[in-house]
């Protein structure tokens, strides 16, 4: 198995060299592409973590998660897995670590721990990739689509509590 990656690049340069395309000058202008997209996400990218830190850094996730809790009550989902489903629109990780929280503190086949899995397969991390990919290409009309995945997330919280009563009672 560890000659599929070299035997992939050594297909390439030879196809590459078949059709004579000057591999080096077709390398080096994808990784100045590469490096433009990068530079010019940064900054979104930048701000979407500071945006983050300083919400959680502040206690706001606290408080909203405290908010929360009895609106999340009233529609069947478990309110320790609010934290979680807060924090799964703008990071992957953060989310995933409070998703072993979850099981730790209640065990993975608990009501929280089926619903907090359910939710984590079936959400995305809406913001950082609105912010990844539509940083990317220059669109700054993201109204619609933030309404749209905000949504989204709104609904993959409450059918992934309803799912589980639903399989598991």
């Amino acid at each position: 198995m560890d000659f599929i990656m070299p035997a992939f690049a050594a297909v390439i340069i030879v196809y590459a060299f078949i059709r004579r395309v000057p591999v080096f000058d077709a390398f080096m202008d994808g990784a100045r592409d590469g490096a433009q997209t990068l530079l010019h996400i940064a900054p979104t990218i930048l701000g979407l973590v500071f945006a983050v830190s300083l919400l959680r850094n502040s206690g706001a996730v606290e408080v909203i998660c405290r908010l929360a809790a009895p609106v999340a009550g009233l529609v069947g989902f478990p309110p320790e897995v609010v934290p979680m489903a807060l924090l799964r629109p703008v990071s992957g990780s953060g989310s995933t670590a409070l998703l072993v929280s979850v099981f730790e503190e209640n065990g993975a086949d608990s009501f929280a721990g089926r619903v907090a899995s359910v939710l984590a397969g079936s959400s995305e991390t809406t913001f950082y990739a609105t912010a990844m990919y539509f940083g990317s290409v220059n669109v700054t009309e993201i109204r619609h689509t933030l309404l749209a995945a905000v949504a989204a997330d709104l609904t993959a919280m409450v059918m992934s509590a309803v799912t589980v009563r639903l399989f598991f009672g």
